[in-house]
């Protein structure tokens, strides 16, 4: 005797959404359920990108676009070319939603609002009677034939196929359930982006200024990012530490973030070929200032270098002695910050660590561990830079989820 299927989704968030309403829309037949153990749905769109929403990021090359993946980038490139920013641009556009490209590439909805995002989302789900319970969670579950979920309000839930897509967490014991009851393996949460805490930062009273590409790279460890840099009250920011500090998250945590942070003013350049660029422009032009050779800083962070290595930026360079040249090559080229300690997003936070990918079937999204139990979104050991990356893996693991789950409803009907 036949019965109607049902499909389980953990997590109310960007994940679990797409991979609930992409379910319901190949297999009509499939009933699905949308757990989320708070009372936000959707919470972490509607914060995205100061409440714009960056829904993806602009670059159609599936080798690139995985490199934008400090963990996962690999494994997600099979996900990521079947599913990738131009067809999640095209899943939008065939409900109305147009998405736009900015000019670092990050893409938002036309409107600027991530209430776009969300209204399509809840409209959706409504549309293909996708049933949303807030306030319940999963606390364990068991697996036989078919899965029991027992759940936070003491009540007990049995489906066929189980999506966990609950998202990133700080805490490694919000994970518990899920290894508890699967077996599976978590890489333990990090913090994945986060800007550098300089306590005695030269640059105190800079805050504000911005140089629009530094290459940045910290000592002892392999990792360099190049693009625009910050300064602030409490050290250095911008996507260029931002990028780092995702690609060197687990390095930095074993450094209990005190690292010698390391800034090229000149990305194309090096200390030995800056200082011969200054030494032959003094030999040609030994009446130019130094203000006039380096116009591409701003003015107050080139006015503070030279105190630094007290030399007048309005002095000629054939007033500057070899040794004053050669520190100023390496202040401008290989300027050293002692950093001591982070500060995280609270809000957008994301984190290194979760199901590790070594159990995870990366073209089904499903666990090698447990049959028709799936993984996708930020649960896994998975995250981006910023940019819209980590939506983007959001999108294209639930669908992989999606996709094989509705053709597997379909077979056993």
């Amino acid at each position: 005797m036949s019965y109607q299927r049902i499909m389980v989704v953990a997590g109310g968030g960007a994940a679990g959404f797409f991979g609930a309403v992409n379910a319901a829309i190949l297999c009509p037949e499939l009933k699905i359920i949308i757990l989320e153990k708070t009372h936000k749905l959707l919470a972490k769109v509607r914060i995205s990108g100061g409440g714009r929403c960056n829904v993806t990021h602009a670059c159609y090359d599936n080798r690139l676009l995985a490199e934008n993946y400090p963990r996962g980038n690999k494994e997600l490139r099979s996900a990521l070319q079947k599913f990738g920013p131009k067809e999640i641009i095209e899943w939008f556009a065939l409900r109305n939603v147009k998405l736009k490209a900015e000019e670092d590439g990050r893409m938002f909805p036309v409107s600027n609002s991530s209430e776009t995002i969300v209204n399509c989302y809840l409209n959706e789900a409504a549309k293909y009677k996708v049933e949303i319970k807030n306030g319940v969670g999963i606390a364990a579950f068991q697996k036989n034939e078919r899965f029991t979920l027992t759940l936070t309000d003491k009540t007990t839930l049995e489906c066929d196929y189980l999506l966990i897509s609950t998202g990133g967490s700080p805490a490694l014991s919000n994970y518990k359930w899920i290894s508890d009851c699967s077996g599976h393996r978590i890489v333990p949460p990090l913090p994945s982006l986060f800007t550098f805490n300089i306590p005695d930062s030269p640059f105190l009273g800079l805050e504000g200024v911005s140089v629009p590409a530094v290459k940045v790279s910290l000592n002892g460890i392999k990792h360099d990012v190049t693009g625009p840099l910050l300064i602030t009250h409490w050290g250095v920011s911008g996507p260029a530490i931002i990028r780092l500090s995702a690609w060197a998250a687990r390095e930095l945590y074993e450094k209990d973030y005190n690292c010698m942070v390391k800034i090229n003013f000149f990305p194309e350049e090096n200390t030995e070929t800056f200082k011969q660029k200054l030494i032959s422009e003094r030999a040609q032009s030994p009446h130019t200032s130094l203000q006039q050779l380096i116009p591409s800083l701003p003015q107050r962070l080139r006015q503070r270098i030279c105190e630094i290595v007290n030399v007048n930026p309005n002095a000629a360079l054939g007033s500057i002695s070899n040794v004053q040249l050669n520190q100023l090559a390496v202040k401008l080229t290989a300027f050293e910050l002692t950093m001591k300690g982070k500060t995280t997003f609270k809000d957008e936070f994301v984190t290194s660590g979760g199901v590790t990918l070594k159990e995870i079937n990366m073209q089904t999204m499903e666990s090698k561990l447990v049959s028709n139990l799936f993984f996708a979104g930020e649960v896994l050991d998975v995250d981006g830079v910023t940019g819209g990356f980590n939506f983007q893996a959001a999108w294209a693991t639930s669908m992989a989820a999606a996709l094989t789950i509705a053709s597997r409803c379909k077979e056993n009907m």
